[in-house]
């Protein structure tokens, strides 16, 4: 890239990778939308969230998506924690174990236990990483290619 120092091959690129690193963003997004909890206590019980805000629509709305050219190129999909509320920074890490642990309505003396799908984050990734490293191989052939 900076043997031909052209601005134009690098927005190329980047637009190309991020284009290769959509998919597995949304599908991600996709995933925590619809991830199934549910509750290990007695069939029946519970009731409506006590916040306005659902969790799982949180938490994908705070998945993002970087783009690097230089260097090792390539993409970074991750949870920003800063874009979600403090009390919820912890919980992609805690649903991504399968096991969430919980005070029943803040009560500290009353906990309830709920399950989900475990290691849907490393699951969704493993589906799309062949495909999103052939893509980075094509681009990067691409440019090589240019240059020579």
């Amino acid at each position: 890239m900076r043997a031909i120092n052209e601005e134009a091959v690098r927005s190329s690129m980047h637009r190309r990778i991020r284009r290769a690193a959509e998919p597995l963003r949304n599908d991600l997004q996709r995933t925590v939308r619809s991830l199934p909890i549910r509750s290990t206590g007695a069939a029946g019980r519970g009731g409506p969230s006590p916040t306005t805000r659902p969790l799982r629509a949180t938490i994908a709305a705070a998945i993002r998506l970087s783009v690097r050219t230089t260097g090792n190129p390539g993409a970074r999909v991750w949870i920003d924690r800063a874009a979600l509320p403090p009390d919820l920074r912890g919980m992609p890490k805690v649903m991504n174990t399968g096991r969430i642990r919980h005070p029943v309505y803040g009560n500290r003396r009353r906990w309830a236990t709920q399950t989900t799908t475990p290691l849907w984050w490393e699951q969704t990734i493993r589906r799309h990483r062949p495909r999103m490293e052939r893509e980075v191989e094509r681009i990067l052939g691409d440019i090589r290619r240019r240059i020579d």
